[in-house]
């Protein structure tokens, strides 16, 4: 059958038809990035943090995963041996993930070791299975929006610097927040051939050359200056993956889960007319249309990612068709599991 040649409502009534069908065996998890059309049949709705909180408390067989490939990835190594994990379309991949490959850390860190540095890689999720077992190997462990701050410290009492990548700008705002110095932030680039400088062996945290191209390039410091002057008085809250002078100028920052809870607070206080969020479109225009009439949520950019879009109900109703004879699964090299999985658990249990 030809989904995309259905009528919406069809399609959502065939998702709902089978998500009956398949009952406690199934469970569908979302990112808060995808669209409503993909919202409204999830089953547990989150960030990535909170998505692989609830992978080992799931029972059902079958994970379809609603998202991108990391994050299907990430849930697919915490599974267990009996369950599957889907992805609807595995061409819903992350541009910043892309930005650090697997064998340049590796090299990276070989680098730095060999030139006497004890370093302490901390893999932000937004990055491949690959690196993550990369990481894994040499003592690492993965951080997410959520938990950057207090993974950031664990990494600096375990070492005499941390890389962290692949996002040099949550690298920097949570630098910022510890107090770390300008000059102990170092830029290195993935070739790992600028490491013998002073700067390098005198940095508290090597940062890696990867950003998150929506949150830097369509969210810029100008538009925060607008927005206040337009708005005096009113809050400007974004992603810790915009630009440090993004950060600076705004009235707070942090991931997807701290944008909804300020939103929550705000309108159940109701003190404010208006509050403005710089994140992914799809999040923001659902807090609008919940919060419509109890407070005016004003996206800071019209910022969607392409590739959470690449996700549709169509797309979805197309893995549930074929649940049973595993189209869709997401598999993980064996050899890469265990040192993944140690990186994922560190932090897991630090932030327990």
């Amino acid at each position: 059958m030809d989904y995309k040649n259905c009528g919406p409502d069809a399609i959502h009534a065939r998702i709902a038809e089978l998500k009956k069908k398949f009952g406690s065996a199934l469970v569908i998890l979302g990112h808060h990035y995808q669209a409503d059309e993909i919202i409204r049949h999830v089953d547990i709705v989150g960030d990535s943090l909170e998505l692989a909180r609830r992978i080992p408390d799931i029972e059902a067989r079958n994970i379809v995963f609603c998202g991108v490939y990391f994050m299907a990835e990430s849930a697919a190594l915490l599974a267990r041996p009996t369950q599957r994990v889907f992805l609807p379309d595995h061409a819903a991949d992350c541009a910043m993930a892309r930005m650090a490959r697997a064998a340049d850390v590796e090299r990276v860190l070989e680098k730095l070791a060999a030139l006497g540095m004890k370093t302490v890689p901390l893999a932000y999720v937004n990055s491949s299975l690959a690196v993550k077992a990369v990481v894994g190997r040499f003592g690492g462990a993965v951080c997410t929006s959520s938990n950057a701050k207090t993974m950031l410290q664990w990494a600096m009492e375990r070492g005499d610097t941390v890389l962290f990548l692949p996002d040099r700008n949550l690298g920097r705002n949570t630098a910022r927040i510890l107090g770390i110095p300008g000059e102990k932030q170092v830029f290195i680039s993935a070739s790992g051939n600028d490491l013998e400088s002073e700067a390098v062996r005198g940095a508290k945290i090597l940062l890696w050359p990867g950003c998150c191209p929506i949150h830097e390039s369509l969210m810029k410091p100008e538009m925060v200056d607008a927005f206040h002057s337009h708005f005096p008085g009113c809050r400007v809250l974004v992603h810790p993956e915009c630009t440090p002078d993004v950060v600076q100028r705004c009235d707070g920052a942090g991931s997807t889960a701290y944008l909804i809870r300020e939103v929550e607070k705000a309108a159940a206080e109701g003190r404010e007319k208006n509050l403005c969020i710089g994140t992914e479109f799809h999040l923001v225009h659902r807090l609008m249309e919940r919060y419509a009439g109890r407070i005016n949520i004003i996206p800071l950019a019209q910022a969607s990612c392409s590739d959470m879009e690449k996700v549709d109900a169509p797309k979805l109703l197309a893995v549930l068709e074929h649940l049973e004879d595993g189209t869709g699964v997401v598999s993980v090299e064996e050899e890469l599991k265990a040192p993944a999985r140690d990186a994922v658990v560190r932090m897991l249990e630090h932030c327990r």
